[in-house]
C-alpha cells in the first residue's frame, strides 16, 4: 500500500480521488516537480518499484480480502473508528496552528463519536451537523511555520513524502492511539489493521491512476499537499478578467 499516498489522518484516505486532473495531464505547481523538485528521482523510483511489488503481493490481496470477508457496515465502523482517533492529531495541529475554533469542532468531533458514537464506530458528529474537517497534521503546521517543502520523497514501504513531511511522521505516530498501548501485540494488531482498512479503502480509487503511475501519484499527493496546507485555497490559473469579473 505503500506505492500510494500515505496515510496520517482521515483525510488522506481520499488523497487518489483527488487526482482527476492529474489524469487529464492539467498543469499544476507539481507538474514541475519532476525536473525541479525531484532530484531523487532515479531513488525515487526504484523505491517506488520496490512498494508496488509489496503492495501487489502482501498489502492488495490482503485489502481485498478483508474487504469481501468483512460485512460492509462493519468496515465502516473500522473506518470511523480511525479517523475518531486522528481527531486527536487534528486538535493537537489545529493549535500549533492557532486554528483555535476550528480545534474546537475538532475536540467536539472527538469527544460526541468517543462517547455517544460508542469508541467512534458512529459517527454522530456528523449526524449533528459538525461536519469532519480535511484534517491537519505536523507536515501542515511545519509548512503553515515557514518551513520549505523540499525534495520530493519516494520512503520505503510508507510512500510519498516530501523533506518537511518526515518529523510529522514521527509527531503524528506519537499522537496515535497504538502508541499508547504498551501491549506490543495490541498495538501491532491495532496498527495492521488500520493499514488494511486504509489499503481497502483505496481499491475502489486505483482506476482512476493512468499513465506514468509514479508521476501520477507523485502529482496527486503533492496537489494533495497543497491543498490541505492552503486550507482548499487553490490558486487561479485564469488570471485577472478585468472588466469581465462580474460576469
Amino acid at each position: 500500500m505503500a506505492a500510494y499516498p500515505a496515510v496520517a489522518n482521515n483525510a488522506s484516505m481520499r488523497a487518489i480521488t483527488c487526482g482527476s486532473c492529474a489524469a487529464h495531464g492539467q498543469p499544476s505547481t507539481a507538474m514541475a516537480l519532476d525536473d525541479l523538485g525531484d532530484p531523487l528521482r532515479d531513488v525515487n523510483r526504484a523505491v517506488f518499484r520496490f512498494n508496488e511489488a509489496i503492495d501487489n503481493a502482501v498489502a492488495k490481496p490482503l485489502a481485498q480480502g478483508y474487504q469481501r470477508a468483512v460485512p460492509t457496515r462493519l468496515q465502516w465502523g473500522v473506518s470511523n473508528f480511525f479517523s475518531n482517533i486522528g481527531e486527536l492529531q487534528n486538535v493537537l495541529n489545529d493549535l500549533l496552528q492557532g486554528k483555535l475554533l476550528q480545534a474546537g469542532r475538532d475536540s467536539s468531533r472527538f469527544l460526541i463519536n468517543t462517547t455517544v458514537g460508542m469508541g467512534g464506530f458512529f459517527d454522530v458528529a456528523t449526524r449533528m451537523g459538525i461536519a469532519a474537517s480535511d484534517g491537519e497534521d505536523f507536515g501542515q503546521t511545519l509548512a503553515v511555520w515557514g518551513v520549505p517543502q523540499g525534495p520530493y520523497l519516494m520512503l520505503p514501504l510508507l510512500g510519498p513524502s516530501t523533506v518537511r513531511e518526515l518529523p510529522s511522521r514521527l509527531v503524528d505516530r506519537w499522537v496515535g492511539l497504538s502508541e499508547q498501548l504498551d501491549d506490543v501485540a495490541a498495538r501491532n494488531a491495532l496498527l495492521g489493521l488500520q493499514l488494511v482498512d486504509t489499503r481497502a479503502g483505496l481499491l475502489n480509487a486505483e482506476a482512476a491512476v493512468s499513465g506514468d503511475r509514479y508521476l501520477f501519484l507523485q502529482q496527486v499527493y503533492l496537489q494533495r499537499r497543497d491543498f490541505l496546507i492552503n486550507d482548499g485555497v487553490v490558486e487561479d490559473d485564469f488570471g485577472d478578467f478585468g472588466e469581465y469579473d462580474d460576469y
